[in-house]
Order: C-alpha cells, then sequence, then structure tokens
C-alpha cells in the first residue's frame, strides 16, 4: 500500500488520504528523496558524463529506490490522454535538484477535516516546491510591520 501511496505522490506531487496514512508516507517519501540527494550532482548528471565510480554509486542508489518504487507510472493529461512517467528517473533527476539545498522536510500534509462516509481524518500531503528559505519569510514581515508600527506610534506621540 504504502508503495503505491508513494508513487502517487511522485507522480502526481500532490495527493489526499487518511491522516495516519498521510504521516507514514512521509517517512517512506522523505527517505526516498534523501538517497537521491545525497548523491549530489550525480544525480542529475548524464550518465554519460559521468566516472565509473560515480556511475556506480548512482546504480546503486537507483536499485535502492527502484526496490521500493515500481519503476513506471501513468499520469492522466489534460485531453484526457495518458502519460507514461519513469518514477525512479523522476526522483533521481527532478527531486534531487529540486530539494538539492535542503537538509528535509520535502513533503507538506495539510489536514482537511473528516471523510463524510466513515468520519476519517483527511488530509493532503504534497511535496513542497523549492529551496528551504521560502516559508521563512512569512514571519519576518509580521515582525517587520510591528516594528514599523511602534516606530510610527512613538512619532506621533512625539510631535502631538
Amino acid at each position: 500500500m504504502f508503495r503505491n501511496l508513494t508513487a502517487n505522490l511522485v507522480l502526481n506531487e500532490r495527493i489526499e488520504t487518511t491522516d495516519a496514512k498521510a504521516k507514514e508516507l512521509r517517512r517512506v517519501a522523505e527517505r526516498l528523496i534523501t538517497k537521491a540527494r545525497r548523491l549530489g550532482e550525480v544525480a542529475y548528471t548524464p550518465f554519460e558524463k559521468l566516472s565509473d565510480t560515480n556511475k556506480a554509486r548512482r546504480l546503486a542508489t537507483k536499485r535502492l529506490i527502484a526496490a521500493w518504487l515500481p519503476r513506471w507510472g501513468t499520469r492522466m493529461e489534460k485531453g484526457g490522454e495518458t502519460k507514461k512517467v519513469d518514477l525512479v528517473e523522476k526522483v533521481l533527476i527532478d527531486l534531487a535538484k529540486r530539494f538539492e539545498g535542503r537538509p528535509g522536510g520535502y513533503t507538506r500534509i495539510i489536514k482537511l477535516g473528516p471523510r463524510r462516509g466513515d468520519n476519517a481524518p483527511m488530509a493532503i500531503i504534497e511535496l513542497v516546491t523549492g529551496a528551504a528559505a521560502e516559508g521563512d519569510g512569512a514571519g519576518e514581515g509580521k515582525k517587520a510591520k510591528k516594528k514599523s508600527s511602534k516606530k510610527t506610534e512613538k512619532a506621533a506621540a512625539a510631535a502631538g
């Protein structure tokens, strides 16, 4: 079950499932992405340009990922056509390059609420989009606004 959930997460980059499954899926998916990311540039460099040592490292990691993920996944594109995607190559090339500078936390879980039929707590699990510094900006903006409003209050009190 978790192999298929992981394959769907890699393929679609966002899935809806129960909260308990999403929490366990996070562990599995992040370990696979970490294996690919630890290769560094070897993960997304064309295979022909690698040295023999790096070819062996990439092949070993590719086999570790392929032992867990199914090799191929099919996705429905707009217009009803299906697209066949190599999931192992997507993890090695796309996801390893996307999360290159990120130390961890490649997934995000968003809780939705109870499912209508059986009241199971539902959640969306998705891959985050980019470097680690993206999520930190919102809190700093609020602090900056508070500081600037205090300065304007002091200036208004001194003037008036």
